[in-house]
């Protein structure tokens, strides 16, 4: 039920939230944890514009925190670590 909920909209789908990125070595970092069960999944997205196109990474990591500002935190310094040791072969 939950793809078609998706596909053909879900009445009590949240807004998105507007979320300040942070930037690092040439890359935005947006933290986006989702809330599963009372507790928050470290989520998001890694960003770069290149030429003319904005390229997008989801990031998705499977630790869950109990609160939304730790689970932003982390996901912030999990995506720098990932940055480090990927650049921008995670985009291909």
């Amino acid at each position: 039920m939950g793809l078609f909920s998706w596909l053909f909209g879900n009445k009590k789908a949240k807004a998105a939230v507007d979320v300040e990125p942070v930037e690092y070595n040439g890359y935005l970092i947006y933290p986006e944890p989702k809330q599963e069960g009372g507790q928050f999944r470290i989520s998001g997205r890694i960003c770069k514009k290149s030429e003319e196109t904005m390229q997008t990474h989801h990031f998705i990591r499977s630790d869950v925190l109990p609160s939304q500002a730790d689970a932003e935190t982390f996901m912030v310094k999990k995506a720098q670590m990932f940055i480090d040791q990927t650049g921008d072969k995670m985009f291909k």
